[in-house]
């Protein structure tokens, strides 16, 4: 892909993922940068605030399902690209609202395929050619791994909850897409990201603003369900690398090479928590008595289906584009301690979004009308 590009769609680009690969647009490419967010609860423009207003940024909130919509945003900003992040993403509320990840992960990732090929199929050969479509997926469309392996790309999918499910759906037509019509789509599956604008209901920004606050830090189960860590910056370089050197028709793994327990990085997070902000200097710790991080530890009811460990193999992206994560784990955590710390007002407008950091999912009843 050339640098001089005439704009790239970003759809989910208010959101954590998203709205970190909006700035490293800026800085690897001369395009105009179209963002397209439904601005659901996780999806914020705060989250693009130091863009906004920028001369190369438009923002768009609409609904990727809402095909009329995706047409005239097409045909009015002509793209050679597409990032799709816009997705639901949290597993617990996928336990409670199937039907709202299956709209808009399976269902809106269907309407934005079928609208840019249509798209793809009107303009010249030459932006025919240049034409990518990256579908930007995760590591549990391939459902649990035991206590060794890990996940190539050639590992079959086992979704084993709703938001997977949702997701290796979506997986499934990108790739159908490519083979039924030739229409030039690429696949990554990454790890657990942190880092910067992640929303407080992830593990990471829960567990450091509840210490903060002093509030219980709830681990489920056993709190060894083992992850792959990945810096979101670093998530980031590897889907530019994918979007301007994959092959069409390609996945990619992106994984940080980092696997931890829960409890593992519960306990991580609580000592950078320590040595920057001592608990015997936090006034909520101690009106309640409290004198250490560690005791604000719960452990609680499991979350249903809980994939026991994921663990990517990364292989591939590092041989074919040279992607290699540059953070790790130890001064990846401590720089995203930083920057929650450092982004007080941004936690608290988050947060103002009821039921931010409150937990669902821990039955399986459908709350959907």
């Amino acid at each position: 892909m050339s640098r001089q590009t005439s704009s790239i769609i970003v759809t989910g680009g208010a959101g954590f993922i998203g709205a970190n690969f909006v700035r490293l647009l800026f800085s690897r490419s001369t395009a105009n940068v179209v963002v397209v967010d439904k601005l659901t609860y996780a999806g914020n423009r705060l989250n693009l605030h130091s863009l906004l207003p920028h001369e190369r940024l438009t923002f768009i909130q609409a609904d990727i399902a809402d095909g009329e919509a995706m047409s005239r945003i097409f045909a009015e900003h002509r793209p050679e690209a597409l990032i799709n992040f816009a997705a639901e993403s949290h597993v617990d509320r996928s336990i409670d609202s199937p039907m709202t990840f299956i709209e808009t992960n399976t269902v809106g990732t269907c309407v934005l395929l079928n609208v840019a090929r249509q798209y793809w199929m009107t303009v010249s050969e030459q932006l025919k050619q240049q034409f990518r479509f990256l579908q930007v997926s995760t590591d549990e469309v391939y459902g649990t791994l035991g206590t060794e392996g890990l996940f190539s790309e050639e590992t079959p999918y086992a979704p084993n909850s709703p938001y997977a499910a949702s997701k290796a759906a979506a997986d499934h037509f990108v790739r159908a897409y490519f083979h039924t019509y030739g229409f030039p789509t690429v696949t990554t599956n990454c790890s657990n990201n942190y880092g910067p604008f992640q929303y407080p209901e992830k593990l990471i920004p829960l567990m450091l603003l509840n210490a903060l606050e002093g509030k219980p830090l709830p681990i489920y189960g056993d709190g060894q369900h083992v992850r792959d860590w990945l810096h979101v910056e670093d998530h980031c370089e590897g889907l530019w690398l994918v979007l301007t050197q994959g092959q069409p028709g390609a996945k990619y793994n992106l994984g940080g090479q980092n696997e931890r327990t829960n409890i593992e990085l519960v306990n991580a997070l609580l000592e950078i928590l320590q040595e920057v902000v001592p608990a015997s200097h936090n006034q909520r710790l101690r009106g309640q008595s409290i004198t250490t991080y560690d005791e604000l530890k719960s452990f609680v009811t499991d979350r249903p289906g809980h994939d026991r460990r994921y663990a990517i193999d990364a292989t591939k992206i590092r041989r074919e584009l040279g992607w290699t994560p540059t953070y790790d784990f130890r001064s990846g955590l401590r720089q995203t301690v930083q920057w929650y710390l450092d982004h007080q007002d941004w936690c608290l407008a988050i947060q103002a979004e009821q039921g931010a950091r409150e937990r669902v999912g821990l039955h399986a009843g459908i709350r959907e009308t």
